[in-house]
């Protein structure tokens, strides 16, 4: 690898331990639990697209993620992604 590889890989490294600690602290249990479980399975396979598409959802109120994962409200455009959809399909098995 060249150093600005070996640079990006420690920086997506980085983002995924940090983003993994955040999924499994968010502060409801449900959150955590849904969100920590998903990160420790599938993280270490995201691309740095992914990982922005999780790291936005990972800023959305727990109460609001929960509403959406259950159907209490529909997921705003924004954030119905395959992510998302992934996020609750490894949620719905739990």
């Amino acid at each position: 690898m060249t150093e600005l590889a070996d640079q990006t890989h420690a920086d997506l490294e980085m983002r995924r331990r940090r983003a993994r600690f955040r999924a499994w602290h968010r502060g409801m249990r449900e959150a955590d639990l849904i969100l920590g479980r998903f990160a420790d399975t599938h993280i270490g396979a995201m691309d740095e697209a992914r990982m922005d598409e999780f790291e936005t959802l990972l800023e959305v109120p727990d109460g609001d993620l929960l509403k959406w994962m259950t159907g209490e409200q529909p997921v705003p455009p924004a954030f119905d992604t395959p992510l998302f959809r992934d996020i609750r399909a490894t949620a719905s098995k739990l």
